[in-house]
C-alpha cells in the first residue's frame, strides 16, 4: 500500500519545504518555495510592474495551490501596488495547505496570512486588504482536468497570469496532457494577454503547449534548473521564443510526443505532430 501524508524537509540551502510521501516528490526542491516562486513568477514576469500598470482587476490563476507558497509570494510582492487582485486557486485537496499551516514557523512564508487561509479553506472565498488594495481569493477544490470541461468554467474571470505548478508528469500525467492545455487555452480571452510560466523545460511539454495554441519560449533559471518554460497567448510576452533551431532537439528527442491521455509514457514525435508543429504561427 502506497504511503500517504507529508513531512517537512530541510533543503541544502537551509530552507524548509514539504515532501509528499504519496507522490515521493518535494515541493520546490533545491532552492525552496519562496526563492523558486520569486524567480519563476515575480522576477521573470516583472509581475509587480505589470500589476502596477494595470488599472482594473488583475486576475491570477494559481493552478496547484499546494501549500500556498506561490500565491503568498506573489501577494507579498504586490503589497505596495495599488491594484485590485483576484486570485483563483485550483487544487483537488487542501491537505498540503493544512499540513503547511501546522508547520508555518519552519516554512516561514505564511507571514500573517494564516487567518485568510483558514477562511479560504472553510468558505472557498476570502476578501482582505493586501497592503494598499483589496484581494479577492477564490478556491476551487476539484479535479482540474474535469473542471476545465464543465460549461460553468467559462464564467470564471479570465486570467492575466497562470501560475502552473502541478506534480511532475511521471506521477501526475493527467495535469500535463494535450487535451488539458488545449482546454485551458480555449478558456483564455484572446483580447487579454496572458502568460503561463512553469518549472519544466521538457521537450514534450513545449510541444504540448505549442499544439494547444500557445506561443512558447525559454524561461528563466530557478537555481534548480538552468532553464524553465514560459507560454503565452501573445508572443510579445515572451522574451526568448523558441525558434526553428529548436526543431533539431525535437527531432532527436525520445520524449517529444504529447500525452494524449492521462497515462505517462515517453515517445518520439509522430509524423502528424511534426507536421502540425511546423505550421504553428511562431515558426512562420
Amino acid at each position: 500500500m502506497q504511503s500517504t501524508g507529508y513531512k517537512i524537509v530541510r533543503l541544502a540551502n537551509g530552507a524548509h519545504s514539504i515532501h509528499s510521501l504519496g507522490r515521493r516528490e518535494t515541493f520546490h526542491p533545491v532552492i525552496g518555495p519562496v526563492a523558486e516562486a520569486e524567480a519563476l513568477y515575480v522576477r521573470q514576469l516583472r509581475l509587480v510592474d505589470r500589476i502596477r500598470a494595470h488599472r482594473d482587476e488583475f486576475v491570477i490563476w494559481d493552478v496547484g495551490l499546494g501549500a500556498a507558497a506561490n500565491a503568498l509570494t506573489v501577494l507579498r510582492a504586490a503589497r505596495e501596488v495599488p491594484c485590485l487582485i483576484r486570485l483563483v486557486s485550483f487544487d483537488n485537496t487542501i491537505e498540503p495547505l493544512q499540513f503547511g499551516l501546522r508547520h508555518a514557523t519552519a516554512l516561514g512564508y505564511f507571514d500573517g496570512y494564516e487567518p485568510h487561509l483558514q477562511t479560504l479553506m472553510q468558505h472557498r472565498i476570502v476578501n482582505f486588504n493586501n497592503g494598499k488594495r483589496k484581494v479577492t481569493w477564490e478556491l476551487h477544490r476539484s479535479d482540474f482536468p474535469s473542471l476545465l470541461e464543465l460549461p460553468g468554467t467559462k464564467k470564471l474571470p479570465k486570467p492575466h497570469v497562470i501560475l502552473f505548478d502541478a506534480y511532475s508528469p511521471a506521477t501526475n500525467p493527467e495535469m500535463w496532457t494535450l487535451p488539458l492545455f488545449s482546454n485551458l487555452f480555449e478558456l483564455l480571452d484572446p483580447a487579454r494577454p496572458c502568460v503561463l510560466p512553469t518549472y519544466s523545460r521538457s521537450t514534450m511539454l513545449r510541444v504540448t503547449l505549442l499544439l494547444a495554441g500557445f506561443y512558447v519560449g525559454a524561461g528563466h533559471a530557478t537555481g534548480e534548473k538552468e532553464e524553465t518554460t514560459i507560454a503565452a497567448n501573445v508572443v510579445e510576452l515572451i522574451d526568448e521564443p523558441l525558434d526553428r533551431q529548436w526543431f533539431q532537439r525535437v527531432r532527436r528527442s525520445t520524449s517529444a510526443e504529447p500525452l494524449h491521455e492521462p497515462v505517462y509514457r515517453q515517445a518520439k514525435l509522430s509524423v502528424k505532430t511534426w507536421e502540425r508543429l511546423q505550421e504553428h504561427p511562431q515558426f512562420k
